[in-house]
Order: C-alpha cells, then sequence, then structure tokens
C-alpha cells in the first residue's frame, strides 16, 4: 500500500496537514520493510486546506496519510477522496509506518485553538 507523511523538512512527521506541501511517500505492508518510493510537493492550490476540486490530486495514489495533526475538515477531503488520515505524534516516518501496521502509533499532540492564518 502507499503511504503519505506530511514532512515539512522531507525528513521527519510533520503537522498541519491541511496547508503541508511536502510529503514522504512509502510502499510499505505490514511484512515488509517500508521502501521511499517519491517525494510530493503540493502547488499552492492543491494544498488541501484550499483544494476544492472533484477532479484529480497528487495524493489520489496513496491509501493513508499519516500525520502530526489536522482539522476535521483535512480528514473529511482524504476520507473523500477515499484516503485514511492518521494522527500521531511519532516524527520517525519508519516508526510511524511500523506503528501503524502494529497499531502502536501515539496519539497526536493535541491541536492549538487558532491557527496561525486566516481561513
Amino acid at each position: 500500500m502507499r503511504i503519505a507523511l506530511t514532512s515539512l523538512d522531507l525528513e521527519t512527521v510533520t503537522a498541519h496537514a491541511g496547508r503541508c506541501r511536502s510529503f514522504l511517500v512509502y510502499e510499505a505492508e505490514a511484512s515488509a520493510e517500508p521502501v521511499r518510493v517519491e517525494d510530493i510537493r503540493l502547488a499552492e492550490d492543491q494544498i488541501f486546506h484550499v483544494f476544492e476540486s472533484d477532479g484529480p490530486h497528487p495524493l489520489d495514489a496513496v491509501t493513508v496519510v499519516i500525520t502530526g495533526n489536522a482539522r476535521e475538515k483535512f480528514i473529511r477531503k482524504c476520507a473523500g477522496r477515499g484516503i485514511q488520515a492518521v494522527l500521531t505524534s511519532e516524527t520517525d516516518p519508519i516508526a510511524a509506518i511500523k506503528g501503524l501496521f502494529a497499531g502502536t502509533l501515539p496519539a497526536p499532540a493535541p491541536l492549538p485553538d487558532q491557527c496561525d492564518h486566516e481561513h
């Protein structure tokens, strides 16, 4: 299965999924070591915070998105595209993928009450 992880630095799992433009993409199965297959960089109009189209999206090929945190809008948009959004405080991509399969991912940090941008 293809798993994308939000990653501002293309090394660690980061938060704020709705505004994230960089994703690590792994091919992964429970019985094998995850393999990084690509990085996705979204255009500004493709971030889920503003993307409203039913048309194709670069994340359509993934089954799961793992992120540090997300609001309900991101989770709904993922679900509408057949993508499961998974939230965790784990920052290591490999550990996050393994934790997903094992059912041992730590809970995400609480969301801030206010975003640092306008809606």
